[in-house]
This record gives structure tokens, sequence and C-alpha cells, in this order.
């Protein structure tokens, strides 16, 4: 029987990592009694880290101070804490799938081996382990592709999410909250909308910002809607892709905020047809109703109620 160290002695990066499954699932073709705890464990690790990154995430700070190294660095960090805590006896997830897989009728199996006896109660074990440990994989990738995304329940929850890390954001360019949360809303839809991955994931790009030349990090193919003369168009496009919305706000902040086409667009506080008149003027948008749909939703009954609960809630007076 091949000892469970050598399962355990793969690269300890493959524990928070969805590929390492491959290896583990050749494993357990010739040896499914050291791959069920090394599975459980690399499990564990892995949802330990998925809890880290959902807690950083939900705490909003200055989005405008991280950068792509920082982020980097984290996730280095948050992968090492995920591994050290679910080391030795962890946090206990591991140990539960291990009784819950049948790692105890596997311990009684591996002491018949002994006398060669063979356990009725234990036979088959090993082929229900290994289709066990495929629906695992399954369920892991699945967990995985729902943390990775992010659908606000209505306008509420839309501008009750976003607006700590959006006020931030309006602040350095001289909008009022209302106006950031208005240009995201007509984009995405109030959230429902985003540019996903193809296994479903988010984009997080709540302002509809295409990846051009320059752009280095992620992005995303998905089809869009051109106006070329007035006429709509449509076509594929590449969008850029973010990590949160944390970093899409930070994104749209630097675009907006450097970006020499938009310098008009700066500083119109509460003017929300100004602000989206200046966006378009500087080739932001190519629909020419753009301006009008954005200061639509500001104005509209939606965006009122949204922020009213937002100021009873928050405790926001000037919105």
């Amino acid at each position: 029987m091949a000892d469970i160290g050598n399962v355990a002695a793969q690269s300890m990066s493959t524990w928070t990592d969805l590929s390492g499954f491959s290896a583990l699932r050749h494993q357990a073709e010739t040896d499914s009694n050291s791959a069920l705890p090394a599975v459980a464990k690399q499990f564990e690790s892995m949802f330990t880290e998925m809890l880290l990154k959902s807690m950083r995430e939900a705490n909003f700070g200055d989005p405008l101070f991280d950068s792509q190294a920082t982020d980097q660095w984290q996730d280095m960090y948050d992968q090492q804490l995920s591994l050290n805590l679910s080391h030795g006896k962890g946090l206990g997830i591991a140990d539960m799938l291990v009784r819950q897989l049948g790692g105890h009728n596997q311990a009684a199996q591996g002491a018949d081996h002994k006398t060669g006896a063979v356990d009725p109660h234990t036979a088959g074990v090993t082929d229900n382990w290994r289709q066990r440990l495929f629906d695992l994989e399954d369920a892991t990738r699945s967990t995985v592709r729902s943390a990775m995304k992010w659908v606000p329940q209505d306008a509420e929850a839309f501008v009750r999410e976003l607006a700590p890390q959006a006020s931030i954001v309006a602040k350095e360019l001289g909008l009022s909250l209302r106006t950031v949360l208005a240009q995201a809303a007509l984009e995405t839809q109030w959230g429902k909308h985003m540019p996903t991955h193809s296994d479903g994931s988010s984009s997080f790009n709540l302002f509809g910002i295409k990846a051009g030349g320059s752009w280095d990090g992620e992005r995303v193919n998905v089809p869009t809607v051109e106006y070329e003369g007035g006429i709509a168009v449509r076509k594929q496009a590449q969008f850029r892709s973010y990590k949160s919305a944390a970093a899409s706000l930070a994104d749209y902040a630097d675009l907006i905020g450097k970006d020499p086409r938009y310098a008009a667009a700066r500083g119109h506080g509460d003017d929300v047809m100004g602000y989206a008149r200046a966006l378009v003027e500087g080739g932001y948008a190519t629909d020419p109703t753009y301006a009008g749909k954005v200061s639509a939703i500001a104005n509209s009954s939606v965006m009122r109620q949204a922020l009213d609960a937002l100021k009873k809630t928050a405790g926001l007076p000037n919105l």
C-alpha cells in the first residue's frame, strides 16, 4: 500500500489549486486509502482560502491605494495562511469529510489486509470512494465558481453593497455618489449583467470598460452592442476583468481621473447629465442616448428609494 506521505508531500500549492485534483484522481485509481485524507485536507485548505478572500473583499477600505503587486502578495499570504490554518487538526472540515466519505470503513479495511480477510461490510468501498472523489471535485469547482460571482438581489442591495467603495471614488473624482452608482447601474443593469468568463465567474466590470492594447490584466470576450453612425451593431469585444468590485472601482477612478479625454467629466458634483455628456464627448460610449440613460437612472424612483434606504441604514446624509 502506498504511503500517505507520498500524497501529502505533493507541492503544497496544489492544496489550494483545483488542478491538484487531477493528481489525486490518479492516486485514487491505485490507492484510495491514501487519497482520501489528502483530498479532504486539500478541500479544507481551499475552503479556508475562499473564506479569507470573501472577508477581505467585504473590507471596503480605500481601493485607490491598492495595486497589482499588493494584490499578489495578499493572495500569497492568504494561501499560506489557509494552509497553516488547515495544518494538523485544522478546522475539523477534513476529518468530517473523511468520516462522511467512508474513511472510517477504509481504516477497518486496512486492518483486514494484515490477515488477508475480506470484511463484507467494507467490500466495494474503494470503488465507491473513487466516484465520491470525482463528485467532490465537481462540487468544489462549483463552490469556487459560486464564490467568484456577485449578483445583488435588487437595486437596494446593489447600492448598499457598492456605496462604501463608490463614495471614495466619487469624492476623488468630484462627483456625487448618485452619479457613480447610476453609471454602474446602467452598465450592469443593477449588477445583474456583467461580462462573465466561460466558467461562469464574474469579471466584476461595473463600468463596461474595454480591454485595449495597454491593458495587461485579465480579459473576458463577450458579445456587445456598438453604435456606428447611430446604428446599433452587434460585435464581439474584450472587456477588462477584475478580482472584485473594489478593483473595478479603483480602475474606473484611474481612467476618469487620469485620462485627458475625460478631464471635462471631473468635478461635476451631482450634475449627472453634465458628467455623462462629457464622457460621451471624450469617447467613453458610442450610444448617442448614453447621457440620457445615465441621467434617467440617477433620477429614477428606483435610485431614490435605494438611496433613501441607504441613508436609514448607513446614516449618510449627503448622497
